[in-house]
């Protein structure tokens, strides 16, 4: 049947948070979660209320990965 697929759903998901807190992510799992964030903000209606959610969760991404830049910018 074909309006029985589990894979079709009627609201778009949103990403699951990482398994471990973002500074212990590599920079690969960093940037996969925020291309999911990025995603999910795309294709989230704008009078979502999961949008404020996955808007502080992309911008907790985005400080950690500014903190890992200046870092590794920063002369030895």
């Amino acid at each position: 049947m074909q309006g029985d697929s589990p894979l079709m759903t009627t609201e778009p998901a949103t990403p699951e948070p990482p398994p471990h807190p973002l500074p212990a992510l590599t920079t690969y799992e960093l940037s996969r979660y925020r291309r999911e964030l990025d995603h999910a903000l795309d294709v989230l209606p704008v009078r979502v209320p999961a949008r404020v959610l996955l808007q502080q969760r992309l911008a907790e991404v985005v400080a950690e990965q500014d903190s890992r830049a200046t870092i590794t910018s920063k002369p030895r």
